[in-house]
């Protein structure tokens, strides 16, 4: 081995002075400690706006590891000690998990918590802010290659790489959630304590190794997601609903309602907005059922999305936006916003829970309300969850034709009966009938949504409702997707079709310019 650090390098180096009675004197080296306090001391005297570039022969006043100068040089950061050939990278299987399982041992864990912590209580984070990511990047990774050489941590350069990562995550990001975040084919993360996290990967739920150190390091990282949009959870408040910077949704419980520790889920929403073009594509629906809703949406139909959780709701909504008018001025209404809505018009609302005393709290309820004085041309609800739909009727029916909401039923006709028994929640002295009337004269089509027992999100069926006939609301379905079996290894089959039924909103549609053809509506051959 012929590094730094090897045996031959070191015997090279200049003979240390002897004194008068020929013993060495020889300086202690810093401890990796003493060396972080002296970059530190550095660190705080970068003067704010002064430009970070260093001359030549000069030491950056940004770098937290030490630099050691000798004649004017700089000396080369420490690195760990090179791996022998045994342990460098082989193309075998297998060898990327056994340094994941070896990172996740009780004591590289407790390390790079040690380690973490140091540099966050020492380091000036605001200087911190100035430097390019791929800069702090190799300055942690100094730092982490100091602690692994004095804390004789066997780690050879993948482990080291690894580790390093990690503690940049710690530094900048979530921790041991950041590469699930970054992970494109997983749509749900689920924290069950600090030891055990699965994720959602093409619809199949499966462990990780992923873990953390105890339950205050999990709760670390679920304050800094909380803080980061205004909200708390603590044991006065053990439940919050929060977001990612990204648009993830996040769902936190702790003690003393989850007996076990933290339970926290993270919903993740593509990067890129999915289109129904998009969903046509995954095999969601077809082009035909694709082209009516479009048509639906551009000719302001009022229109629901109803499904289970996990099916895929805030998806459809998001896809069916993009038929939406540039023209028109929009207002969404959400408990935690993650709409990704494309046009340039939008105003986002979001409800407050309430603060420490219980008071302050803003519901989605008053928040339409308000959205209606800020002449939008539609509302858009994530979710109609209570005493809010009767508001969102009101507007569906006064001039905001074309707004969309999702809500939580496992078909059309549930979902209608869902929204009669929230009117009733919002404490108005309709009858039932009314109710009813108020539902058929607003909302137009409902969007029903299903996951398969293979996983798969599909749209199962389309309705109209055409209004009422004595106190029953009629409805009437387009189009439909029918189950024709099921393989071995449980992956479904089926087609989609049309009922046969020609909708009574194709004239309104045709009024916009919009020809659908009548064949879309043959129940003779699948779509």
């Amino acid at each position: 081995m012929t590094g730094r650090f090897s045996r031959k390098a070191k015997a090279s180096q200049a003979a240390p002075e002897l004194d008068a009675g020929g013993v060495q004197d020889v300086a202690a080296p810093p401890r990796p400690d003493d060396r972080l306090i002296a970059a530190i001391a550095r660190l705080g005297d970068t003067i704010p706006g002064e430009s970070t570039e260093t001359p030549a022969g000069e030491v950056s006043p940004l770098r937290f590891s030490s630099v050691a100068k000798q004649g004017g040089k700089e000396e080369a950061p420490p690195s760990a000690p090179a791996a022998p050939e045994r342990d460098k990278p082989a193309q075998q299987s297998g060898a990327e998990t056994r340094t994941e399982s070896k990172l996740r041992d009780p004591k590289f864990l407790d390390a790079k918590v040690r380690l973490h912590r140091k540099m966050i209580e020492e380091i000036n984070l605001a200087a911190l802010d100035k430097v390019p990511e791929e800069e702090l990047r190799k300055q942690v990774k100094e730092l982490a290659s100091e602690y692994v050489l004095a804390e004789r941590l066997p780690l050879n350069t993948n482990e080291l790489d690894e580790f390093a990562s990690d503690l940049y995550d710690e530094m900048t990001g979530l921790g041991p959630l950041e590469p699930l975040l970054k992970d494109a084919t997983i749509s749900d993360i689920l924290i069950n304590t600090h030891e055990q996290v699965y994720v959602e990967r093409f619809g199949q739920l499966e462990l990780t190794p992923v873990g953390f150190k105890d339950e205050p390091h999990l709760l670390r990282i679920l304050n800094k997601i909380v803080s980061n949009v205004g909200r708390r959870v603590d044991e006065s408040q053990p439940m919050v609903d929060a977001r990612l910077a990204d648009g993830s949704r996040v769902n936190a419980i702790i003690a003393p309602l989850a007996v076990d520790g933290p339970l926290i889920s993270i919903r993740k929403f593509s990067k890129k907005p999915f289109n129904l073009e998009k969903l046509v594509e995954i095999g969601s629906m077809t082009p035909q059922i694709g082209e009516v809703l479009g048509a639906a949406v551009y000719a302001r139909m009022s229109l629901i999305v109803s499904g289970g959780t996990g099916t895929g709701k805030t998806t459809m909504l998001n896809a069916l936006s993009t038929k939406i008018s540039h023209k028109e001025r929009l207002i969404t209404i959400e408990d935690a916003a993650e709409l990704q809505l494309q046009q340039p018009h939008i105003g986002r609302l979001e409800t407050r829970p309430p603060n420490i005393e219980g008071k302050g709290e803003i519901k989605q309820r008053e928040l339409v309300k308000n959205a209606l004085r800020m002449r939008p041309d539609r509302v858009i609800l994530g979710e109609v969850r209570g005493e809010e739909a009767f508001d969102m009727l009101q507007a569906m029916n006064t001039g905001h034709e074309g707004s969309m909401a999702t809500i939580h039923a496992n078909t059309p006709r549930d979902a209608i009966t869902r929204l009669e028994n929230m009117v009733s929640m919002a404490g108005t002295n309709m009858s039932e009938v009314s109710v009813r009337h108020q539902i058929s004269s607003a909302v137009r089509i409902v969007v029903q949504l299903t996951r398969l027992s293979d996983g798969k999100r599909r749209l199962t069926s389309v309705s109209e409702i055409t209004g009422m006939e004595g106190p029953v609301i009629q409805m009437q379905e387009i189009f439909r997707f029918v189950r024709t079996g099921t393989d071995e290894d449980g992956t479904v089959h089926g087609e989609f079709r049309a009922t046969g039924v020609r909708p009574k909103f194709l004239d309104e549609i045709k009024s916009h310019g919009i020809e659908i053809p009548t064949e879309y509506f043959d129940p003779k051959d699948p779509l």
